[in-house]
């Protein structure tokens, strides 16, 4: 009897044909030859320096100090090891008895969540069973040892934490041809054309990616940014170095008479809110009778290397409001931020209350962080040694490339975002399936060198905002100055704005701040289609204490959150007039919306 939770027995893997698995290994070894090329070539054309790169070498640092701490305590050390040998004792006996018929549990079992070790062979094969649970003893040992790292910097311990999540996932026996059942039967079936293949799509995502691997997530050629995602009807009206400002066109004879701007993340593009015509949260403000403006920010390049914090604050949400009120005659709206593209507005609001500017009478944050003390996996890569590299490699081109940020979110979800698309494209040799998701995903932005280097010293590694002593424009920042409404919508499984980060955040705010809590993640939690809800959503009372004590004391409420929000917005303004075609009498449209910014890509 197998051990752990029965399943339906597979099948014997076929025999090969000899003729055919040589000849497809001769192939395999012509496309690991390209792709070995295609890695080398920067090295070879001096845009990239030999060597251990500054990830590897702070992963390595970071795990020394840790071993460190354990080698000055040898009793501490020999507990360890007794831990570990115990495990695989108990492993060995448990494997003795069973191939003896005896059914015995498993000394290890995956999480129920964990979807890599699903394939039946993993619990029946005795051999199979052995490898995983060898694993699972191994993994959540080394866990283990770093939480109880006692003496070691929260700082150094959470990087540890990360970087051996990050070990763990890569050395699962899940990732090896010779170590998991279902890829070995795949290789026997096809005499390896599935290697093949998977090495050849290796080598062209390693040329995509200039040297460094572009993770082939989704296919792109199904998919086409103002054909079939961000189609919401709209003009451009008005462009600068920075941005685009997007009126979409109404869908109601008439409208609520204050206008919404939204101010996307710029490391990222602004098109998740507009993915398509049923996901669409854009589409569905409009048919609500909003006039909606959004910016799309400019992929920068070098072009764009000066551009501050306080550039994209004056020419990006300043402009869109004196452009807003040029088109439409009115000069209260209310705003939209989203992640940073949030920061970025708060950071607007206490400058405009600093001045009396009160042209936005209330504003709307999408999993947004003002204080980061609670940052969450991201605060991993910000320290001063890493923001120093980061800051070498971006003045030294003038930006910091898409990818990068773009590895890092992969980097927190790694049994999803990461290690199952390396199995499946290249061991498996199967083309992703076509995801819209996936595919802005991997439309990644470019970070100017002056903006992001302030974004990561004054939040991330100073967390300056919330103390009240970031500086812009000359004015420090007050958060408890910025009176307007706020709803603050958080989502309870976000990875990069945790939700008891934006919880702690709310009470930085001196007015009335709403918060919502939404089921899912960065992404999904927000982008929750009324029409087709997929999750849950929280309301409760003030934003105070605890957010654990906030939840327990809330009301669940079934579908999206949107409704509940343009429930929002008309309580306080409800007054509606004749509606408006984008850019008005005074401003003539450029070019039709997404705008020709969101087209370029990294």
């Amino acid at each position: 009897m197998p051990s752990g939770e029965a399943h339906e027995k597979t099948s014997p893997p076929p025999l090969p044909d000899v003729e055919a698995m040589a000849a497809n290994s001769a192939r395999l070894m012509e496309e690991l030859g390209k792709a070995t090329a295609a890695a080398l070539k920067p090295v070879e054309e001096g845009r990239v320096k030999p060597g251990v790169s500054d990830e590897m070498s702070d992963m390595v640092k970071t795990l020394g100090q840790v071993a460190e701490h354990w080698a000055m305590d040898p009793q501490r050390v020999i507990i360890a090891q007794t831990s570990l040998t115990k495990g695989f004792m108990d492993l060995w006996t448990g494997s003795m008895r069973r191939l003896q018929g005896e059914n015995v549990p498993a000394v290890a079992e995956p999480d129920p969540s964990d979807k890599r070790f699903r394939d039946p062979e993993w619990s029946e094969n005795p051999v199979f069973d052995f490898i995983k649970q060898a694993y699972l003893i191994t993994s959540r040992w080394a866990e283990d040892l770093v939480k109880q790292a006692d003496g070691v910097d929260p700082h150094t311990k959470h990087k540890a934490e990360f970087y051996i999540r990050q070990i763990a996932s890569a050395l699962a026996p899940t990732n090896f041809v010779a170590t998991n059942p279902e890829l070995i039967r795949e290789t026997l079936k096809e005499n390896g054309e599935n290697l093949v293949r998977g090495m050849k799509m290796l080598a062209e995502d390693i040329e995509a990616g200039r040297g460094t691997l572009k993770l082939r997530q989704t296919t792109s050629g199904t998919f086409e940014v103002g054909h079939n995602m961000a189609t919401t009807p709209g003009k451009v009206i008005f462009r600068n170095d920075l941005m685009e400002l997007i009126q979409y066109a109404p869908a109601t004879e008439t409208v609520y008479k204050r206008p919404l701007l939204i101010v996307p993340p710029w490391i990222n593009k602004f098109y998740i809110l507009d993915l398509n015509p049923d996901k669409s949260f854009i589409r569905w403000a409009v048919a609500q009778g909003l006039t909606v403006f959004t910016i799309s920010w400019v992929n920068p390049d070098e072009r764009q290397a000066q551009k501050s914090f306080e550039d994209y604050m004056r020419e990006g949400v300043f402009t869109a409001l004196d452009v807003i009120e040029t088109a439409t005659g009115e000069k209260k709206v209310t705003a939209i931020g989203y992640c940073v593209g949030g920061t970025l507005l708060s950071v607007a609001l206490a400058h405009m209350a600093a001045h009396g500017d009160d042209r936005i009478e209330s504003a709307t944050l999408f999993t947004t962080q003002v204080d980061f003390t609670y940052a969450g996996d991201l605060s991993v890569f910000v320290d001063e040694e890493q923001v120093r590299n980061i800051e070498d490699k971006m003045y030294a081109r003038g930006y910091l490339e898409g990818s990068s940020m773009a590895s890092a979110f992969n980097m927190l979800r790694p049994n999803d975002l990461i290690w199952p698309y390396v199995v499946n494209v290249y061991l498996k040799g199967q083309s992703p399936f076509p995801f819209d998701l996936l595919y802005w995903n991997s439309d990644s932005t470019r970070m100017p060198a002056a903006n992001h280097s302030f974004y990561l010293r004054n939040c991330y590694l100073e967390n300056k905002l919330s103390a009240g002593k970031m500086e812009v424009g000359g004015v420090k920042l007050d958060l408890s100055k910025v009176k307007i409404p706020i709803y603050n919508l958080a989502a309870r499984e976000d990875h990069i704005a945790p939700a008891k980060s934006v919880f702690l955040g709310s009470q930085y705010f001196g007015g009335e701040v709403t918060y919502v809590l939404a089921g899912s993640g960065h992404i999904a939690g927000v982008v929750n289609p009324a029409d087709k809800p997929k999750y849950q959503y929280w309301t409760g009372g003030k934003v105070q204490g605890e957010l654990d004590d906030w939840i327990a004391k809330a009301t669940e409420h079934k579908g999206s959150w949107w409704p509940h929000w343009v429930q929002w917005i008309a309580a306080q303004a409800p007054e509606k007039v004749k509606a408006r075609i984008p850019g008005g009498k005074t401003l003539k449209p450029l070019c039709d919306a997404p705008g020709e910014y969101v087209k370029v890509r990294a």
